[in-house]
């Protein structure tokens, strides 16, 4: 790692999985020298997981570079205003405007052919479609992987993907985002349309929404490009 280098990273997983399945990416990052925190949000409400991204943030002993996956982009859209945030990675993740919701932007975009998505249940939870769920959200991992990771699954509140963003980090920060080209639970027109808006340095990969296990070494260098200061 150079000396010009941030040393700080703090990785927001998103929703339907939990942060230990950036334990390939954190492993890399380690070795290089970083000091990596992997936030275990609730999924439950923006304001519930931007606080427990700030408790993160707030015990980093410097400069950081905020991560963050799916609807974890929309927590670091929020987050990254922190002082000690001077870059953002988007990882296949939503980047709201302020006034702006998750859901508002799922529906700005043309529906995925194939919808892993559920409707909420009666107590208010989204969860993953089994039958879909390899396809759409687990793209790449082996069979047995995808049933762990589908039995798993943490479920996003209704709540959480109607709250709107207060702040948008990305107007006074830079940013690098991950495109990955198949991804099936997040439309790629609407990330691009998304990461072209936020300015973001985009890097498009070959994989699926969960990409940042699959090709956790390609994660890791878009991660170590934005701690360099410039």
């Amino acid at each position: 790692m150079s000396a010009s280098s941030v040393k700080n990273i703090v990785i927001v997983h998103g929703a339907f999985a939990d942060a230990s399945g950036w334990e390939a990416a954190y492993n890399i990052l380690k070795s290089k020298g970083y000091n990596v925190t992997l936030v275990q949000n609730p999924t439950s409400t923006l304001k519930d997981d931007v606080q427990a991204t700030n408790v993160a943030l707030d015990r980093q002993d410097g400069p950081t570079v905020l991560v963050g996956h799916s609807w974890g982009g929309t927590v670091i859209t929020e987050a990254g205003v922190h002082p000690k945030v001077v870059s953002l990675v988007y990882v296949a993740a939503f980047v709201p405007d302020v006034d702006e919701s998750t859901l508002a932007l799922v529906q700005s975009a043309p529906i995925l052919e194939v919808n892993g998505i559920l409707p909420p249940d009666e107590k208010g939870l989204v969860y993953l479609d089994k039958d879909k769920f390899n396809q759409t959200f687990a793209t790449g991992q082996s069979k047995e992987k995808s049933d762990f990771m589908y039995d798993s699954q943490i479920p996003l509140t209704v709540t959480a993907f109607v709250d709107k963003v207060t702040a948008a980090a990305w107007k006074s920060k830079p940013s690098y985002a991950i495109l990955p080209t198949d991804d099936g639970t997040i439309n790629p027109v609407l990330e691009r349309t998304m990461y072209k808006r936020a300015g973001s340095t985009v890097v498009e990969m070959k994989g699926g929404h969960t990409l940042f296990m699959t090709h956790p070494e390609e994660v890791a260098d878009v991660i170590i490009a934005a701690s360099i200061l410039r």
